[in-house]
């Protein structure tokens, strides 16, 4: 019985299985992707000198929305998706 024995070297297996990309962790921090693959963010405005704006306002500020179409690819590739 004759049994072939592929040697694989650890350069080959470097050219096949290429590093992953890593995520970039202020933006796994900033962005939530939700079930339907939505991009959301957080808005501005909502850190600091809160005393002047009105509190419908502020409240506003808090819901999250999603990423403008212009800034999307940025996002997406930052968080590797």
């Amino acid at each position: 019985m004759f049994f072939q024995i592929n040697f694989i070297t650890f350069a080959t297996l470097k050219i096949i299985f290429m590093p992953k990309m890593k995520t970039n962790s202020s933006a796994k921090k900033r962005f939530k992707i939700t079930a339907t693959g939505k991009i959301m963010r957080k808005k501005a405005y909502k850190n600091h000198i809160l005393t002047k704006k009105e509190k419908d306002r502020k409240r506003r500020l808090v819901r999250m929305t999603e990423v403008n179409h212009a800034d999307l690819n940025n996002v997406r590739y930052l968080l590797c998706k």
